[in-house]
C-alpha cells in the first residue's frame, strides 16, 4: 500500500495485490524528493522516465502533480498491468506510457531516441554496485537527460557513489537519493 502525496489525487491510497513483492518509496522520502523537484521544475511541462517503476508509486505521483509525459519501464508483467489499470482508474492513462521490459535492455535499445528532464531509478536494493554504475553510464552517455535534466538514483544509504556527475545525495533513513547531472557537451573542435 502506498499513497499519493500531493496533486489532483492527494492522499489517495493505492493498494497493490498482496502477492506483489514491492518496496514502494516511503511517504517521508517521496515527500522530500518531490519538494526538491518542484522547486526546480514545472511539473506540467516536463517529461519523466521512471526506471524499475514497480507498481507505479513514483509514476503516479508525477501524474497526480500534473506531469503529462511519463514513461515507466518495468519488467514484471503483473506490475505493468497494475500501473496501467490504476492509471486508467485515476484518469491518468494519457499521461503515462508503460513499457514492459528489462531496464538495461530498454536503455540500450532506445538510446538517443528521447531526452527527459527527470530520469528516476529505483532499482532493486540488492543490485550490485557495478550494475548501478552501468545504469548511470547508460543514462548519461546516451542522451536520456536534457541539458537541464537530472538522474535520480534511489538506493540503500550504505551505498556511496563516486562519480564525476554526482551533484548531491540526500539520505532519508536507510533510503538515499543520489542526483547526477548530464554530461557536459564537448564544444571543442577537433
Amino acid at each position: 500500500m502506498f499513497r499519493i502525496i500531493s496533486g489532483k489525487w492527494k492522499a489517495k491510497k493505492i493498494a497493490a495485490p498482496k502477492n506483489f513483492e514491492v518496496r514502494p518509496t516511503t511517504d517521508f522520502a517521496k515527500e522530500a524528493l518531490f519538494s526538491i523537484l518542484e522547486n526546480k521544475y514545472d511539473m506540467q511541462s516536463i517529461s519523466v522516465l521512471d526506471l524499475f517503476a514497480g507498481i507505479g508509486s513514483i509514476t503516479l505521483e508525477f501524474a497526480s502533480r500534473g506531469c503529462q509525459n511519463i514513461t515507466s519501464v518495468e519488467m514484471n508483467p503483473k506490475h505493468t498491468a497494475f500501473i496501467n489499470s490504476t492509471a486508467s482508474e485515476l484518469d491518468m492513462a494519457l499521461q503515462i506510457n508503460v513499457q514492459r521490459g528489462d531496464v538495461f535492455d530498454w536503455l540500450k535499445k532506445f538510446r538517443n531516441n528521447k531526452s527527459f528532464e527527470i530520469v528516476f531509478s529505483d532499482a532493486p536494493f540488492e543490485m550490485e554496485e557495478k550494475k548501478y554504475q552501468e545504469l548511470i553510464s547508460l543514462v548519461l552517455n546516451n542522451k536520456y537527460l536534457k541539458e537541464n535534466g537530472v538522474l535520480i538514483v534511489e538506493h540503500q544509504s550504505r551505498m556511496k557513489f563516486d562519480h564525476p556527475n554526482l551533484i548531491d545525495t540526500r539520505k532519508y533513513g536507510n533510503v538515499s537519493f543520489s542526483f547526477f547531472e548530464p554530461n557536459k557537451e564537448d564544444n571543442q573542435e577537433l
